[in-house]
């Protein structure tokens, strides 16, 4: 699902923007693996072994399961942190892709996980961005109008997704 950049023509305003800042790398955390990643962008996409890197880096943890992540949601990151003033900053990932099994788990705790979570498809990660507030992170992101975008602010990370534009 990451192919390369340069196939995007006609594609989302998202997606056209994105091309413009992606020299920059996106830089990522993970809060409950302790795992750092850093993966180079350029304007003609990822090298196969990026791809696969950021797919086992984004996997369920619980499960080990690695999908193919949306490309268009490694985008709406790298427009989002250029956009809050942040390039360089560091995307602490709470979650990224659900294996059905883990995502039955949650939604047996918790209301808040859906049925059909997006994250079931490798489209929708909760992140948040060192050096810059959950709030201010939100409101940029609903900005874009890219995709959903979810506050927990409880929790100190938001949801985002490459659905129909929407927000809660």
């Amino acid at each position: 699902m990451f192919g390369s950049l340069a196939v995007l023509a006609g594609a989302s305003p998202i997606v056209q923007a994105s091309r413009k800042i992606l020299s920059s790398p996106l830089c990522f955390f993970h809060t409950h693996t302790g795992e750092t990643l850093e993966v180079a962008c350029s304007r003609t996409g990822m090298a196969p072994y990026q791809q696969s890197a950021i797919n086992h880096f984004l996997r369920d943890f619980r499960t080990e399961e690695i999908i193919d992540m949306d490309e268009t949601l490694l985008l709406q990151l790298t427009e989002l942190k250029h956009r809050v003033g942040n390039p360089e900053g560091v995307y602490e990932i709470i979650s990224a892709y659900r294996s059905p099994k883990t995502n039955n788990m949650l939604r047996g705790k918790s209301k808040a996980v859906a049925k059909k979570s997006f994250h079931l498809q490798g489209r929708a990660i909760d992140v948040r961005l060192r050096g810059t507030t959950t709030r201010d992170l939100r409101d940029t992101a609903i900005a874009m109008q890219s995709g959903g975008v979810g506050y927990y602010g409880r929790s100190d990370f938001i949801h985002l997704d490459t659905g129909k534009v929407r927000d809660w």
